[in-house]
């Protein structure tokens, strides 16, 4: 094991992204306490400033943890595999417990060397007052751990299944989003009632760090909403994600062996080979069938973009068809809850919770798809074949973001059911609707211009998703951060400025989800996601015009 240990740990030192991790962390941490320093000798007795800057660095901490330890986690065994070094490891004296632990606590020593870089702060926290060191400085860093260890396992067990570093990246970040986030779903929606179900999603919820964190920063209790919750979350939280640990674990062993490289594909069937009764049939239950052949591409389509659509696994439309039944799916059954138990909500409520889901979709589709337009091109030397054809380098940027704005449009159509049902329940929400359904566009087109400007920059998919997606998660999440301290430390007039930045606040204010009422951003926040849209397509205008260059 320490073989493996050292040499995992030793990669990821020497990548420039691990210095930068530990820079950035440092330097955030660091500012957070400095910018709350009391100055001119002048100290606050009661304790609130420090529990404010306590608050800030904890969930500050947390994110950092929730970004970093599944980007490095997750390319760890496919790329061994795509290098050949995987095989050659199952053959060597190493057992597969020991490799996958040398994996394993490689990553998570580092995650811990990043943390140790935010020891300082948690010492100026302690030295302004008012913050216990054992019960919140001291559980805060050993929930970040066991965190830390969650990434890690799910992170391992995604790379073993991914055929590429960029689908593990993918799967590694929508699973770490749903153990977040999606895990308190079913409590908002089962609380306060008895059964064998509302007690299930009393334990999922504790899988999330949440209300955890919400709890040592005295925030809140265990992640109940209108009633007293009793007991502490921090024991349930740590037996719920130390057998989540195990669990992964087991999985992720029980696979990791040769048998891994002998996974058999399946030789498939063409649709216009099979007889008029399995057509007809497949015809009624498939609006596109996928196991028709391609027909030729017209003259007035882009060929770059449905080059794209056909090389990826993502852009076939079966896959495609499947994510948007998932997606109305949902949708309807969120606004199905307005209108049973859980009608106390309100219809606002229901309608935040959609352009969340929306724009969680935008999040986690569009920068894996995205990101890797020229970087894949690149990395796999299919840049140089578009650079011979007579396609210009309009056509060709045209094409590759119109596979992915098509992709996430088809997504973002399967959630309007929900709308539809909301506007039906209350007429008088149509032009809120409508300024929400505005400012969720507005939001996928700033996601995709990003993602494909920053990703024109990478030679490598891996690298430019990594990337990609901490820039996205940033941009949308420090300035929800900074509205989940309004009035304190935050004035109205600091989180109405931050809140300007991401279009997803415009999407939740037009709704009126509750929160976000009281500030004014349309149309604010749409002439900034104009403005950074302009500059982000003009960025990667100008990097395809500078690569189709000869070299």
């Amino acid at each position: 094991m320490m073989t493996i240990l050292r040499r995992e740990l030793l990669a990821i030192l020497r990548s420039p992204r691990s210095a930068a991790g530990l820079v950035a962390v440092a330097l955030l941490c660091a500012v957070i306490v400095v910018a709350r320093w009391p100055g001119a000798g002048v100290a606050d007795l009661s304790g609130g400033a420090a529990r404010g800057v306590f608050t800030l660095f904890a969930w500050g901490l947390l994110a950092c943890v929730l970004l970093l330890a599944p980007a490095f986690a997750a390319p760890s065994i496919v790329r061994e595999r795509i290098r050949g070094t995987l095989l050659l490891l199952l053959n060597s004296p190493l057992s597969s417990p020991a490799i996958y632990a040398g994996k394993f606590f490689a990553v998570l020593a580092f995650v811990a060397l990043v943390l140790s870089a935010s020891l300082p702060a948690a010492a100026g926290c302690l030295a302004l007052g008012g913050v216990d060191p054992w019960r919140q400085v001291g559980v805060l860093y050993g929930v970040l751990l066991l965190v830390a260890a969650e990434c890690v396992a799910i992170g391992l067990l995604a790379s073993l299944r991914a055929a590429s570093t960029d689908g593990a990246i993918r799967a590694t970040f929508a699973a770490v989003f749903a153990l977040v986030f999606v895990t308190l779903g079913p409590r908002f929606l089962t609380q306060g009632q008895p059964g064998p179900v509302a007690l299930a999603a009393d334990w999922l919820r504790r899988l999330s760090p949440l209300p955890v964190v919400m709890e040592i920063t005295g925030r809140g209790g265990a992640g109940g909403v209108g009633l007293a919750e009793t007991g502490s979350a921090v024991p349930p939280f740590f037996l719920a994600g130390g057998l989540l640990c195990v669990g992964l674990a087991i999985a992720t062993l029980r696979q990791l062996n040769h048998r891994i490289f002998d996974r058999s594909r399946d030789a498939g069937r063409i649709t216009d080979d099979q007889s008029l009764a399995v057509r007809s049939a497949r015809r009624l239950f498939f609006l596109v069938d996928p196991q028709r052949r391609s027909a030729t591409i017209p003259r007035w389509l882009n060929p770059v973009m449905v080059k794209e659509f056909r090389t990826r696994r993502f852009g076939r439309l079966h896959w495609l068809l499947r994510l948007a039944a998932g997606c109305a799916v949902v949708s309807l059954a969120l606004t199905l809850a307005a209108t049973t138990g859980t009608v106390a909500w309100g219809v606002e409520m229901i309608g935040g919770l959609l352009v969340l889901l929306q724009v969680a979709l935008v999040v986690l589709i569009a920068p894996s798809l995205a990101s890797g337009l020229v970087a894949a091109e690149r990395e796999w030397g299919g840049w140089n074949l578009l650079r011979m054809t007579t396609l210009s380098g309009l056509r060709i940027g045209v094409g590759k973001l119109g596979s992915v704005v098509w992709t996430t449009l088809l997504v973002l159509a399967a959630t309007l059911p929900g709308y539809l049902m909301m506007v039906v329940i209350k007429p008088t929400m149509a032009s809120q609707v409508t300024l929400a359904l505005v400012s969720v566009l507005l939001a996928m087109a700033v996601t995709i211009a990003v993602a494909a400007a920053v990703g024109s920059f990478f030679s490598s998919t891996t690298a430019a998703t990594v990337t990609v997606s901490l820039v996205l998660l940033a941009a949308y999440l420090l300035p929800l951060g900074v509205w989940a301290f309004r009035d304190d430390p935050f004035g109205h007039r600091f989180v109405e400025t931050a809140l300007m930045a991401t279009p997803l606040a415009a999407a939740l204010a037009a709704i009126r989800m509750p929160g976000f009422t009281g500030y004014d951003l349309v149309p604010g926040a749409w002439w900034v996601a104009g403005t950074v849209i302009v500059a982000a397509l003009t960025i990667f205008a100008l990097r395809l015009r500078r690569l189709l260059l000869p070299e």
